[in-house]
């Protein structure tokens, strides 16, 4: 997947800029406090919630992405929240969630795209084509292990998806 800031807007963009741009692994444990700027920056754009906890989130601001998904009542808002509890980590929670966003839209090109990267999972008995209870146990796995190439890859995954939910709900959110 090829990622571009700028296709979100003047401000989304400026605020994607200073942390990476979009494109930059985010670790699979939430780390300390974000910056108060881009806490605030986030905090007064005029966007969609889903939106929102997606940049949150880009920017190290946990406990404001999870407050943001927490208000979103629908598979965006429930997938978003499934990541911030993966990141606790609380891999229980994070199950509960993700049980809850049911198969969403951007599955199989997450499970494709994750292919690429060389991690493959199988996909449960459904056929979904990408299986969120097995990346849970996965980063699980890896976070144990730092610096490990189990962690770069799940990094990496973890970055794809992302990319793609947060492409998708800045694009046609419903949330």
């Amino acid at each position: 997947m090829v990622f571009n800031a700028v296709l979100y807007g003047k401000e989304i963009t400026g605020i994607l800029e200073r942390v990476g741009s979009g494109v930059r692994p985010v670790s699979l444990v939430k780390t300390g406090p974000a910056l108060p700027e881009l806490r605030n920056a986030v905090g007064e754009l005029q966007i969609p919630e889903a939106v929102r906890s997606g940049l949150y989130l880009c920017c190290g601001c946990w406990d404001e992405a999870h407050s943001a998904a927490d208000s979103i009542e629908n598979p965006d808002g429930y997938f978003w929240h499934g990541i911030v509890h993966r990141q606790e980590p609380d891999p229980a929670n994070a199950a509960y969630w993700f049980r809850r966003t049911g198969v969403h839209p951007i599955f199989a090109a997450l499970g494709d795209e994750a292919a690429n990267c060389g991690f493959e999972i199988e996909p449960e008995a459904s056929g979904r084509a990408w299986n969120p209870f097995a990346f849970i146990e996965y980063c699980e796995s890896a976070r144990r292990r730092p610096g490990s190439k189990e962690e770069q890859v799940a990094m990496k995954v973890q970055l794809i998806e992302w990319q793609l939910l947060f492409d998708y709900c800045a694009r046609g959110c419903r949330g």
